[in-house]
Order: structure tokens, then C-alpha cells, then sequence
């Protein structure tokens, strides 16, 4: 099983970042995919090249702020939990955790790319004051 972790600091309140992050259906603003939907517990990801990914929400905890899902009903994957996290640090500042455990392992690296960029996005849409990041 391949497991990669990708994570960024964000100067903004964990709420403000949480209110985007943990919403299921707000994926495609921040995480590079073109749409989602999403019906209960499941979610449909739509990739820029005609892939339509189900996913299986399996965890959605607005105290922790911890979202889990899992890839299914694929026939490349055979086993897959993503997970974000977002930790306060302070009152305008949190971790934003993007961790994925996947089998075939080789996966991992593509979710883990887009990872690093839905992280890069969040930057974007929550600058920091200083205008670095």
C-alpha cells in the first residue's frame, strides 16, 4: 500500500478554511478536478480528461475537522482511504493534512500531485497577509 502526506500552513482561521475544505460538494474549487456531486454518502469526481471517479465519503466530522473518503467501485484501485485535515494554529493560522493510503501503490504519487496542488490553491484563495506563502 502506497501512503504520501502533503500538508501547508494557511493564515486564516481553521473555520474559514474548513467551511471550503470540508464541504464535499466544494471540492472541484480547490482540488484540481473540473466537478462533483454529491448524493448522502456518496461523491462523483469528474478529472479534466473524461474520468468519472465514485467515492464513498467515510468520514465527515465538523468537531475534528477530518473528512475521509475512499475510491470505489474502480477496477485499477483496489484499496483507498483519503484524508483531510484541518488543525488550528492560532486563531488566523491552521494545517491543512492531505494523506492518502492506496493500493497499487504507484496511485498514491497521482493523488499525492494533486494534493500538492489543491494545497497550492488554498493559498490562493486564502492569502496571507504578508503576500507570501
Amino acid at each position: 500500500m502506497g501512503t504520501v502526506r502533503r500538508h501547508t500552513f494557511i493564515d486564516a482561521s481553521a473555520d474559514a478554511v474548513w467551511s471550503l475544505v470540508g464541504d464535499p460538494a466544494r471540492l472541484h474549487e480547490w482540488f484540481p478536478i473540473v466537478g462533483c456531486e454529491v448524493k448522502g454518502d456518496k461523491r462523483w469526481i469528474d478529472l479534466a480528461g473524461g474520468l468519472r471517479f465514485e467515492e464513498d465519503i467515510v468520514t465527515l466530522d465538523h468537531d475534528l475537522r477530518r473528512f475521509q473518503y475512499s475510491i470505489v467501485n474502480n477496477p485499477i484501485i483496489k484499496k483507498h482511504l483519503g484524508t483531510v485535515d484541518v488543525i488550528p494554529d492560532g486563531p488566523d493560522r491552521c494545517l491543512v493534512v492531505y494523506s492518502t493510503d492506496l493500493d497499487p501503490e504507484v496511485m498514491a504519487l497521482i493523488i499525492a500531485g494533486g494534493a500538492g496542488a489543491g494545497l497550492d490553491r488554498l493559498h490562493d484563495i486564502f492569502p496571507d497577509q504578508k503576500g507570501v506563502h
